[in-house]
């Protein structure tokens, strides 16, 4: 879901939260209506992929991790990219600048980078192009999981036009001041914990009333936009310094003892909430989609599943850093897929009289089996979850889960029923 202004212009320096390391970039502009030129890590860059990177408009920023002599070298990028803002081109920076290891609904701190490039623009004008700047949110159910909800939110542009007076007097000063203004849009346009360590209160407190953007436990009739408020309002509360600790303490304890008391049972929420609502343990939507989609799950088993499996070995074996397995994954798969499914299908031409038009149609609906497959394993993890608890008796646990929701629906109070 997109959530951004009718009006789109030249010239705009988007910048993002950075989520979903890889993910962010291709989401962001393929959704995005406007054109626009990527800042990605220089460290991706090499002599083989910089002609790919710069074809697909993506242009290097160099950290001080990265090396020495980095200064000069992003000098030269700001004034390429100050070069495409004055052709009304448009620029995603994710100013955060790196991405968590362990997904945080939050905002990192923001560079000042954007609004450099941005004043550099216009001082290579003579102030006689307009240059703006937004802030763009990416939120997800979660990054790491495929088919994740996603909303994309825009917020409302500054024109860096209008600071021609403050920044001739004092650069620094203004640089510094529009990096805060361009934060402060940032942290409206998604959920900002800030406060890390009640991020996880967060999190259980959505999955438990089923009204934000937990991936596995929300109300799917509760519209997305609706979960995703739900979401950055429970944030800004919790942020609240009016907040009174020993009751979050507290609402935090009742809920790690329901946590574990479930995790001793080897249910997840979900599978809990639905058994408490469907006392028959009734499993007919999931034997009718398992016999419905098993044809076509087969074939997407064969032509996804195998490249699939190679795939995840490579990711996992060459990357270190969990975060970006997900979406590397997701990249790496489709060409893996595809290659060797033209190898597989131009065997089977060479040996079948059939004509090679059936293969190039057969070959671009390859896509749709993988999704039935992947449907299909995901309800039959389902099918055995639900049948597992169904042998359970989970009356104890039902029983702690209603004194908890009594103790959270007082501690939230009725701006949150």
């Amino acid at each position: 879901m997109i959530n951004s202004p009718k009006k789109v212009l030249g010239s705009t320096i988007y910048v993002s939260n950075h989520a979903s390391a890889f993910m962010d970039p291709l989401v962001v502009a393929g959704f995005s209506r406007a054109s626009v030129h990527f800042m990605v890590r220089s460290d991706v860059f090499s002599k083989y992929t910089k002609p790919l990177f710069w074809a697909a408009q993506m242009m290097p920023i160099y950290r001080k991790q990265d090396g020495k002599g980095n200064n000069e070298k992003n000098e030269q990028v700001f004034e390429e990219c100050a070069n495409l803002l004055a052709k009304k081109q448009n620029l995603l920076i994710f100013g955060e600048g790196f991405t968590d290891d362990v997904f945080i609904r939050r905002l990192k701190p923001i560079k000042k980078g954007a609004a450099r490039i941005g004043f550099t623009a216009l001082e290579n004008s003579n102030w006689t192009k307009k240059v703006y700047i937004a802030a763009v949110g990416c939120n997800y159910t979660d990054p790491n999981r495929l088919q994740s909800e996603l909303v994309i939110s825009y917020s409302d542009k500054i024109c860096l036009n209008d600071y021609q007076k403050e920044f001739e007097a004092n650069p620094n000063k203004v640089i510094a001041i529009v990096t805060l203004e361009l934060e402060l849009l940032m942290r409206a346009q998604i959920t900002d914990n800030r406060n890390p360590e009640l991020a996880p209160v967060h999190e259980n407190i959505m999955s438990l009333t089923r009204k934000g953007m937990h991936p596995l436990c929300s109300d799917k009739t509760i519209p997305l936009k609706a979960r995703w408020k739900y979401s950055q309002r429970l944030a800004q509360w919790l942020n609240s310094s009016e907040r009174d600790t020993s009751k979050i303490e507290f609402i935090k304890n009742n809920i790690e003892q329901y946590k574990a008391n479930s995790e001793k049972t080897g249910v997840h929420e979900d599978i809990i909430f639905w058994k408490k609502s469907n006392e028959s343990g009734s499993r007919i939507k999931e034997v009718i989609t398992l016999i419905a989609l098993f044809p076509f799950a087969l074939i997407g088993i064969i032509h996804c599943g195998i490249p699939y499996v190679q795939t995840n070995k490579i990711v996992k074996k060459t990357m270190k850093r969990k975060v970006f397995w997900g979406s590397v994954k997701l990249f790496i798969g489709e060409w893996f897929i595809a290659i060797f499914n033209i190898i597989l299908l131009t065997i089977i031409y060479n040996i079948v009289d059939i004509n090679g038009w059936y293969f190039v149609v057969y070959f671009f609906t390859i896509g749709f089996f993988g999704v039935a497959a992947y449907r299909w394993v995901r309800t039959y993890k389902t099918y055995t979850a639900k049948g597992k608890a169904n042998k359970l008796d989970l009356k104890p646990i039902f029983s702690q889960r209603e004194e908890l929701m009594s103790n959270l629906n007082e501690f939230l109070g009725k701006d949150f029923h």
